[in-house]
């Protein structure tokens, strides 16, 4: 399989977006994931309204006036992709989503790639098994691995991102190549740090880049 078509994937879920009332629908989104969906900026400060599902809730009101949707927060700062497979069903799946989000890459490197794959498998596969719709995310840049990603850990940020993309190939679903969005950012002469509030952790502009790469999945042909 291959990740799916941007403006395909989401279409009939569009759909019901544009629908006005007496016959729209609630719509459920559910972010979740460690620290930088949780809203965490410069730690320990957390910073609800400039985060990405914030930015993503405003965007998705924005393009769908008339819809009734709820952007739903289950991260967890310090969180890894392993405990939050094990509270998926009871914390994600009980709000009936429509579309799951799940954001884990920058905790999961102490995890190693063997054990989050197996989570980040485990949450996808049930999140598909319930019908909903599944946007895996690769990480957000940590300005200790900014350039080079060479030596013996043959820098676990760009290979857990590698594992993300292979996984939303394996699985059909949508992706969002957060780490690319700031490399491509940077090339284009902005320097990283521009992007970020915390050594780890993205500021507004940041998290506006990955909310614009969440809402490409919700385009309107």
């Amino acid at each position: 399989m291959t990740v799916p078509d941007v403006y395909t994937y989401l279409a009939d879920l569009v759909e019901r977006l544009n629908v006005r009332w007496p016959d729209n629908e609630t719509v459920n989104i559910v972010c979740h994931g460690h620290s930088v969906p949780a809203g965490y900026m410069a730690s320990p400060l957390v910073d609800t309204f400039n985060a990405y599902p914030h930015l993503l809730h405003r965007g998705l009101k924005a393009r769908f006036p008339y819809a009734v949707v709820n952007v739903i927060v289950t991260a967890i700062g310090g969180e890894n992709s392993v405990s939050g497979a094990a509270r998926f069903a009871r914390d994600v799946l009980t709000h009936r989503p429509d579309v799951v989000t799940i954001d884990y890459g920058l905790n999961d490197r102490g995890l190693g790639l063997v054990r989050a794959e197996k989570a980040w498998r485990t949450m996808t596969q049930a999140a598909l098994d319930a019908g909903v719709k599944v946007i895996l995310m690769t990480p957000t840049p940590d300005l200790t691995q900014r350039h080079g990603y060479e030596g013996e850990d043959q820098g676990d940020l760009l290979v857990q991102a590698a594992q993300i993309r292979e996984l939303a190939g394996d699985y059909g679903v949508g992706l969002v190549d957060s780490l690319a969005a700031f490399e491509a950012y940077v090339a284009a002469g902005t320097d990283l740090t521009d992007l970020l509030s915390w050594v780890n952790h993205p500021n507004r502009q940041g998290h506006e880049l990955v909310a614009r790469a969440l809402l490409r999945w919700f385009a309107v042909r």
